[in-house]
């Protein structure tokens, strides 16, 4: 799968060690690359759900985002990549046609 990230400082920050640890801390930061790196493993987003991490979609004023568990209440969101965005007929999202994600954020949804 593509990763993309909202902009080119995000990218720099998810591909530097020590600044992603800075900012979250070890553990948490292992989490991340682990769950980035499954998503380039995947040829499209259907597979995250069998791979750890409980990868699902947000409702309300997030939907079509999606959340991959990290740790305690942190969440790395992501949303399709793609324009349009591939849609079912029910209008949920068709993500056996995911093939390219954009990196939102890492943070506490539940705030």
């Amino acid at each position: 799968m593509v990763i993309q990230f909202q902009s080119a400082a995000a990218a720099q920050l998810y591909n530097d060690w020590k600044r992603l640890v800075r900012l979250h801390n070890v553990h948490r930061a292992k989490l991340i690359r682990r769950r980035l790196d499954d998503l380039r493993a995947v040829p499209n987003l259907e597979i995250m759900r069998t791979l750890p991490g409980r990868c699902h979609e947000l409702r309300g004023n997030r939907a079509l985002h999606l959340s991959i568990d990290l740790d305690g209440p942190y969440r790395l969101i992501l949303y399709p990549a793609h324009n349009p965005i591939p849609l079912k007929s029910d209008g949920g999202l068709d993500w056996t046609k995911v093939t390219a994600v954009t990196v939102k954020e890492v943070e506490d949804t539940h705030e």
